[in-house]
């Protein structure tokens, strides 16, 4: 019997020098295990050479729980957190918080997280804006690079503002074949993608599989929203993403999906968007991030 295919693919992250596999480890998986279940998950994705880990100061426990990998094994990973605050000096509180949790001294990629309100975007960007405090880090080695993270239907056209205020490293954002169904969020991104092509950005994507909204009813994963949960619906979604070989795909935040996840990012195959619409009615998947609930807080 012929082994598992279990070698993911590999591509330049952005102008960083680093050579990240495709599928990006999304810790928020981490959030609420215990630290066995944490060491399972770890030794699954060394198992699938994932290289690049993406958490963030406000993932439960998740960084904890990477602490004692980082500890022993630091340089195997290019390590991404973010924080949520908008002022240099709440960021700079964060940051130090962070490497304390991670057990590291510094960490490669840090992200502001979620920015898309215009308010916290004008603090975010202006004096003693986080902004700040991620240059004086990068200034004095506790970052290597700097990139903007979101969520909501008005994601990408943030991105294309934040990128006219500072040069980012990498943006993440919302992608999958639902979301570029809608005809204004697919044309800010085609035009984000477009700038960070001609730029060398990388352009990180979550919700590769999600479904929809939760029912107050339904609690049967970890996720704030219904992933999918399907072998063959999460095969089609994941390959549907990798095929666009620009981009980088954050794994989902429930580590009992993982397993089914890489192994599609491992042997992805080439879909039609005419076989994903076919998807999409039989399993009932509806587009998560609409103008109307552009102001949900997650």
């Amino acid at each position: 019997m012929e082994s598992e295919n279990k070698n993911i693919s590999k591509m330049m992250f952005g102008s960083t020098g680093h050579l990240s596999t495709r599928a990006l480890f999304g810790a928020a998986s981490l959030a609420f295990v215990s630290q066995d279940d944490a060491d399972r998950t770890m030794e699954l994705i060394n198992e699938f050479g994932i290289n690049h880990i993406d958490t963030a100061r406000s993932y439960g426990e998740a960084e904890v729980r990477l602490g004692p990998w980082m500890a022993h094994a630091r340089d195997s990973y290019f390590l991404a957190s973010k924080t949520g605050e908008r002022t240099r000096e709440g960021a700079w509180r964060e940051l130090n918080e962070s490497l304390e949790r991670l057990q590291t001294d510094h960490i490669d990629l840090w992200q502001f997280h979620c920015l898309v309100e215009e308010d916290e975007w004008e603090t975010a960007m202006g004096s003693d804006g986080v902004l700040e405090a991620a240059i004086q880090a990068k200034e004095e080695g506790m970052i290597s690079y700097i990139g903007v993270t979101g969520h909501g239907i008005q994601t990408a056209e943030m991105h294309l503002r934040s990128l006219e205020r500072y040069p980012f490293d990498s943006v993440l954002l919302p992608y999958n074949y639902t979301m570029m169904q809608d005809p204004k969020y697919a044309g800010d991104m085609r035009q984000l993608l477009s700038l960070c092509d001609e730029k060398k950005i990388a352009v990180q994507t979550i919700k590769s599989i999600a479904q929809r909204l939760k029912t107050p009813q339904d609690t049967s994963f970890s996720t704030w929203y219904r992933p999918l949960d399907r072998e063959e619906a999460i095969r089609m979604s994941v390959s549907w993403v990798l095929q666009n070989e620009q981009v980088f795909m954050n794994t989902v935040g429930d580590i009992s999906l993982l397993p089914m996840m890489l192994k599609a990012a491992a042997t992805h195959e080439t879909y039609t968007d005419e076989e994903l619409a076919d998807l999409v009615r039989r399993e009932n998947i509806d587009q998560l991030f609409t103008e109307e609930n552009r102001n949900m807080q997650i």
